[in-house]
């Protein structure tokens, strides 16, 4: 093994060629030509060149201050293995790409997702709830504990701000805007449901330190959201329509809250299954949300574009931007003397603005008879999303 001590920036502009050079041992031979690679093998000052015994490659990573003694491994099934993880691991990256292009496909080619009905959202939404709990632990539990106001804020953003606006746009779109009682309804109804998941990888985009948080926030307002969505969307929306509360909680507990215990109880007891499992889930989780965005748009299509359409989007898009102004400003005045305010605040602006607008689309195609319900939370998987990955574009760059 031969480590290099020079400058990266001196490697970019020159890739030596160094001849070959022999070993006296028959079993032993240093092989180059060796073209070093100044991406992968430079870290800091230390270069690492691959060593070629008895003609077959092997390599290992060489610090000064360890022992000599470590088991080799090819270099290739090294690479290969790093990179395919890698792959996976930032598939995620691309999401708000990859939300863009499917709101833009369902609205050109509506077929492209109309094959994904709603008796598959739950089973969807139960998958992103698993890769939540599958991806938490403990520890991140007791960090997040640490915080208790920060966690009451939270739930005050997603549990109290967002429904008494959506009763104020959903009373707004029945009266000044003269909708129907239902899509009022819709509106309300996506007001009274949990924080998204998508809330905690746009959080983890912009403050990575506040991802944990984040996670503990959504799981909270998960897990009370069996009985606090029920009894919201009773106080709103009972006087109009009726709701089906226990019904609403069976539904909640089998596609929220038993996939995250068991995500979490893999991760505990089963830790080398969770480890295989959770480079697949970024790209599953990509793939689902692509589909748990465009299918609503698609299979909606109508709704959307007929003339009362544009005027649910208007609300819509009042609902989540306000939402996300005011999570921001709330957390601003309660936390002002707080050193990290400002990742407070982002991190609440999300919580607060962006729901689980797929559960409330699967509870109003479960529990409402008027197809109309589940026009608004369609919108919002849409506008949600977008507005969310717009803001992680704004803050992830000026951090203000």
């Amino acid at each position: 093994m031969m480590i290099l001590r020079t400058s990266c920036s001196h490697l970019h502009h020159h890739s030596p060629t160094f001849p070959p050079l022999k070993h006296s041992s028959e079993n032993s031979l240093i092989s180059f030509p060796i073209r070093l690679n100044t991406n992968s093998l430079c870290f800091g000052s230390r270069l690492i060149v691959h060593r070629r015994v008895s003609g077959e490659s092997s390599s290992k990573w060489v610090d000064p201050d360890e022992s000599s003694n470590h088991a080799s491994i090819s270099p290739q099934i090294l690479e290969k293995k790093a990179s395919f993880a890698d792959v996976l691991k930032k598939a995620n990256s691309i999401l708000p790409q990859v939300v863009l292009a499917s709101t833009i496909l369902a609205l050109v080619y509506p077929p492209s997702f109309t094959w994904f009905t709603s008796r598959y959202y739950a089973p969807a939404l139960g998958f992103l709830m698993f890769a939540v709990g599958l991806n938490s632990s403990e520890k991140d539990f007791i960090e997040a504990f640490n915080r208790p106001k920060a966690i009451i804020a939270g739930y005050v953003g997603q549990f109290v701000i967002k429904p008494v606006l959506g009763y104020l746009f959903g009373t707004m779109a029945m009266t000044m805007f003269g909708l129907p009682t239902s899509l009022g309804a819709g509106i309300m109804l996506t007001s009274c449901v949990s924080g998204a998941q998508l809330s905690n990888y746009a959080t983890f985009l912009t403050d990575p330190t506040m991802a944990p948080l984040s996670i503990v926030m959504t799981s909270i307002s998960t897990a009370s959201a069996v009985f606090v969505t029920p009894l919201l969307s009773l106080l709103l929306i009972g006087k109009r329509l009726p709701v089906d509360v226990k019904g609403m909680i069976s539904n909640i507990l089998q596609i929220v809250v038993s996939p995250v215990a068991a995500g979490l109880l893999l991760n505990r007891f089963l830790p080398s299954v969770s480890s295989a499992i959770r480079p697949f889930l970024p790209p599953l989780s990509v793939l689902v949300t692509s589909l748990c965005v465009g299918a609503p748009l698609a299979i909606n299509i109508d709704s959307v574009l007929s003339p009362f359409g544009i005027s649910v989007l208007l609300l819509v898009i009042s609902l989540h931007l306000s939402a996300f102004i005011l999570g921001y400003a709330f957390t601003g005045i309660a936390f002002h003397n707080e050193p990290d305010v400002k990742p407070l605040q982002r991190t609440l602006s999300y919580e607060t603005g962006m729901q689980s607008s797929l559960l409330a689309l699967a509870l109003a195609n479960k529990f409402f008879q008027d197809p109309l319900v589940g026009v608004p939370p369609a919108i919002s998987v849409v506008i949600m999303s977008l507005m969310g990955f717009s803001l992680v574009m704004l803050w992830a760059k000026k951090k203000v």
